[in-house]
């Protein structure tokens, strides 16, 4: 049965009357609806009105859309809903998670290279009071994984990194930051992402941990988060064979399931062994790490029936509606387990004081993106960038005497090429001329593409200078590298942008040369000749901004690297 009294809902009596008269009042179609988190991608009325009308739903998340289209879409959805939403949005980097036009302040990785947990606190407090501001109440976030693994790119930049001391200390400053603004948190992804190097948006990711090792390390970091009153845990499409083995020492390896599935992980080990009382939500349903493990008319009740609260994310609403009404009408979900899942979801709402909610008024809006977040962001920057070496002794590089500057900007490969090419380097171009540089900027083959489609385009790329014409013009060379990548390959490496490009170093060894990551921590593995290496974080301008500042001796570096950057290999240290 669930305590409302106690962590992380601390309810009182009327609070506690709310909820079980809300539950009370709902149709068995009502209290269907309310475990479904929609993800939102249409604003029109007629959709908005079936979101709330017909199907009922607990909670929203969104992609895309305006600021002034994401708060009319909040507000529009509150007045509507009969009972009022979880509105969540992914604060993981500060505002910009919840819109467009929010503030960046820093990644999980950048927090990590601090010495303290105050630029974590900062994230979560502007991205919470940006978030509050177009009406959100709860954020996926912190992301409480162990990045054990230096080639799991799917957590890199957004762990804190791979001590559990530091990621306890981090989330937690992110929760009293979000807090403070009236946002629950969602941490993720339990059982814990960082050992695998694989991406269970693909398949079923593996926490191949012993027992021992666990509770040492993501069983240590939960426990003191439950302790501290976090509101939710996102259950990850990730297996925990260890754990499933000792709850069920009978278990076939071909039946060990996701813990979005797996009755032992929710249960046994999330509920009763680490003794969490609140709210649980699924990872997003279209991932394969999910739609691999059972057919889909089992996984959308299954999951609440192994004990999750809320499944995230329609397919199709009708289908994946009628699967979890007929899930309860067969008995996969008994009557217990559905009123324990709304019990905990209205809860929730009633923590968030929903059941009095007023929303926020538009003029609210002038906090996203003001000048005290941007000046947010730049201490951030200012604290987190960090030099991983420089054997070579080049730092610093005055525009002086480094004046004539040969960049190559390396970046992953645009969605699709009507996007155009990546922002970030005419910022840096940008910046660097601010500072004082003479900025010659290397043509890759995607703007090449982007500007004139030719088939001749990937051997023109491969063109280069004499070496001798190349020193006489120029005094430094500086690689930036903006390589991501998202549900589509397992790992995210360095991709030069055509078979030998004439991005790879070829200079090296005769002009003074240094290189900077703006996203993953890891890039020294195929990058070991760099001599001088920093880890910047970020694309923004706050952060290219600080970047080169530190480059040109005005400030100093102030992040911390941990022992991933160096990859298990000799070479990257040299």
């Amino acid at each position: 049965m669930v305590n409302l009294k106690e962590k992380p809902y601390s309810l009182d009596d009327e609070q506690v009357e709310w909820v079980g008269s809300t539950i009370r009042s709902m149709s068995i179609e009502e209290k269907i609806g309310q475990l479904f988190i929609n993800l939102t991608l249409r604003r029109d009325q007629e959709y908005l009105d079936l979101l709330c009308n017909k199907y009922h739903v607990g909670g929203i998340r969104w992609q895309g859309g305006t600021l002034a289209e994401i708060y009319e879409q909040n507000r529009y959805l509150q007045s509507t809903s009969k009972t009022p939403l979880l509105i969540a949005a992914n604060c993981e980097a500060g505002g910009n998670g919840a819109v467009g036009e929010g503030t960046m302040i820093a990644t999980h990785a950048a927090c990590g290279a601090c010495s303290s947990p105050d630029i974590a606190y900062s994230m979560a407090s502007v991205g919470g009071e940006e978030a509050r501001a177009i009406g959100c109440n709860w954020t996926f976030a912190p992301i409480s994984d162990i990045l054990f693994n230096w080639r799991n790119t799917i957590v890199n930049t957004r762990s804190f990194g791979n001590d559990p001391d530091t990621v306890i200390a981090m989330s937690k400053a992110y929760m009293a930051g979000m807090s403070e603004n009236n946002l629950a948190c969602c941490t993720k992804h339990f059982p814990g992402d960082g050992v695998d190097e694989r991406d269970h948006h693909l398949l079923m990711g593996c926490n191949d941990l012993t027992c021992e090792a666990w509770d040492e390390s993501f069983g240590k970091v939960y426990k003191s988060l439950i302790e501290e009153g976090v509101e939710s845990f996102m259950a990850g499409h990730i297996c925990l064979p260890s754990y499933s083995r000792k709850f069920k020492p009978d278990i076939k390896d071909e039946d060990i399931l996701p813990a979005s599935m797996s009755e032992e992980l929710l249960n046994g080990l999330l509920r009763e062994q680490l003794g969490f009382n609140g709210l649980i939500v699924t990872d997003a349903s279209h991932m394969a790490g999910l739609t691999c493990a059972a057919p889909r008319s089992e996984q959308v009740p299954g999951t609440i029936a192994a004990g999750c609260d809320m499944f995230l994310f329609f397919d199709d609403m009708a289908e994946d509606y009628n699967y979890m009404m007929e899930g309860y009408k067969n008995g996969t979900i008994t009557e217990q387990r559905l009123n324990d899942a709304l019990m905990r979801i209205v809860g929730l709402k009633a923590k968030l004081r929903l059941d009095k909610m007023h929303f926020p008024e538009k003029s609210g809006l002038d906090v996203i993106g003001c000048e005290k977040h941007l000046a947010a962001a730049s201490i951030a920057a200012d604290e987190c960038i960090t030099l991983v070496k420089d054997t070579q002794n080049l730092l610093p590089v005055d525009p002086v005497k480094y004046r004539r500057v040969k960049l190559y900007f390396v970046e992953s490969a645009p969605t699709s090429m009507s996007d155009g090419t990546d922002k970030a380097k005419q910022v840096f171009i940008e910046e660097l001329e601010k500072a004082g540089y003479e900025v010659t900027a290397n043509i890759g083959y995607y703007e090449m593409e982007v500007q004139s489609p030719s088939f001749m385009n990937r051997f023109k790329v491969t063109k280069t200078e004499p070496h001798e014409v190349f020193k006489e013009k120029y005094d430094l060379v500086i690689y930036v590298f903006h390589m991501k990548g998202y549900a589509k390959e397992n790992n995210v490496r360095i991709s030069w942008s055509a078979s030998h490009s004439n991005e790879i170093p070829r200079y090296i060894r005769e002009v003074p040369t240094l290189a900077i990551s703006l996203n993953y921590t890891n890039h020294l593995y195929d990058l070991p000749m760099m001599k001088t290496f920093i880890n910047a974080y970020s694309p923004s301008r706050e952060y290219i901004r600080a970047c080169i500042s530190k480059i040109a001796g005005r400030s100093e570096f102030k992040g911390q690297y941990n022992s991933n950057v160096w990859c298990g290999r000799w070479d990257t240290k040299l």
